[in-house]
């Protein structure tokens, strides 16, 4: 059987295409050379609120626009998520995003007498692809990852998706063509072993 991979790529400017943009792109060339399947969400291309209660996270509808991007997570084995750090963290959209289509029903279902939800994503897996200006070695000693770890545990394992392999490209604004082209091979090999 054919592994299925669906790579989400976070940044939310759907005006211009950035570094993260190439980097989705040669994982999916490297993931299909490989002979898997491959599917894209593009987040800043999609139009979906904000969730302001716990009630319509609970038991809101999903909006339409993310039907399909909801349709692309099931589907996958494997999850690839591609952004840009903005103050420490991920970008707000890309942060709503995950909080319309990580939802209950979709993602983990709640259990009665306060039980652990039951993981509806196990068996997954995921890559996580981080860019930032700064040192990627400070953000990950200095800041201890923080952000990463916090999606890592509170979003992706909480579902069910380990394991969770991430990529820190630091000083993102500073590589000379060359790195950035280096960065690219890399990214696009992971994309071959699917991994």
């Amino acid at each position: 059987m054919t592994k299925r991979i669906t790579i989400i790529q976070g940044h939310p400017d759907a005006d211009s295409r950035h570094f993260g943009h190439a980097l989705a792109d040669e994982y999916a060339n490297g993931a299909r050379d490989g002979c898997y399947e491959v599917r894209k969400i593009d987040v800043g291309q999609l139009d979906f609120p904000l969730l302001r209660t716990k009630e319509d996270f609970e038991k809101g509808a999903l909006p339409l626009g993310l039907v399909q991007a909801v349709e692309a997570i099931k589907w996958a084995d494997h999850l690839v998520i591609i952004y840009p750090l903005w103050l420490g963290s991920m970008p707000a959209l890309l942060k709503g995003f995950f909080e319309q289509v990580f939802r209950p029903g979709v993602a983990f279902e709640y259990q009665p007498n306060g039980k652990m939800p039951k993981k509806l994503f196990t068996g997954k897996t995921a890559r996580v692809i981080v860019t930032m200006g700064m040192p990627a070695f400070l953000y990950r000693w200095f800041f201890f990852a923080h952000s990463l770890k916090s999606l890592k545990r509170n979003i992706l394992e909480f579902c069910g998706i380990t394991p969770v392999k991430a990529t820190l490209i630091g000083n993102v604004e500073g590589l000379r063509p060359e790195q950035r082209t280096l960065w690219l091979d890399k990214v696009r090999k992971l994309g071959e072993m699917s991994k």
